[in-house]
């Protein structure tokens, strides 16, 4: 149990069966009555965010989150095939356990998953991965003069905004938490 005096960004609480990890969250102290916590909570299952407000000092069940190291081999039809990196023990997600991962998973990737009481939650996705670039129209000199960006498919299916000088072929860096281009590497 943890108080919601000791809430910090990124804990993982448990309410209702629903693990939540918190986004951010507010002490409010009002001129009459009692204090609260004013908190937005972001679902790991189902990823909805939502507001919850507390009593100040009230207790909170903390979710444990145990991490493994894992890597992905490949995906078969439906089923995408990760390994762990310490027993070599292969496992299999669907689609819908990976959701948005799936436009950063590479094969031979190596990253975290995330079980909560042996049931897999979701991927912990490095902040930053290098995708090729497979598909975007040709950049024309002088089109960089007045910035501006155009659309570029990478190796997994995600398509970024990008600047004109992007080629096919150009590995990119690519931020996983905003799906944003960061450079070209």
């Amino acid at each position: 149990m943890i108080s919601t005096n000791d809430f910090h960004t990124g804990l993982t609480i448990e309410i209702d069966g629903d693990i939540f990890t918190i986004v951010e969250f507010q002490h409010v102290k009002p001129g009459k009555g009692a204090a609260f916590v004013r908190s937005k909570l972001k679902n790991i299952r189902s990823g909805a965010v939502k507001e919850k407000t507390f009593r100040a000092g009230e207790k909170v069940p903390r979710a444990i989150l145990e991490r493994k190291e894992m890597e992905y081999l490949y995906s078969g039809g439906e089923e995408y095939i990760f390994m762990d990196t310490e027993s070599y023990e292969q496992m299999s997600l669907s689609m819908q356990q990976l959701g948005d991962s799936l436009k950063y998973l590479k094969e031979n990737m190596r990253l975290s998953v995330m079980f909560f009481k042996e049931e897999i939650i979701g991927l912990d996705l490095p902040h930053s991965v290098e995708l090729e670039v497979v598909e975007t129209d040709p950049g024309y000199k002088g089109d960089t003069a007045a910035g501006g960006s155009k659309p570029a498919a990478l190796q997994t299916g995600l398509v970024v905004q990008v600047p004109f000088f992007i080629n096919v072929g150009d590995i990119l860096r690519i931020d996983t938490r905003t799906g944003a281009y960061i450079e070209r590497v």
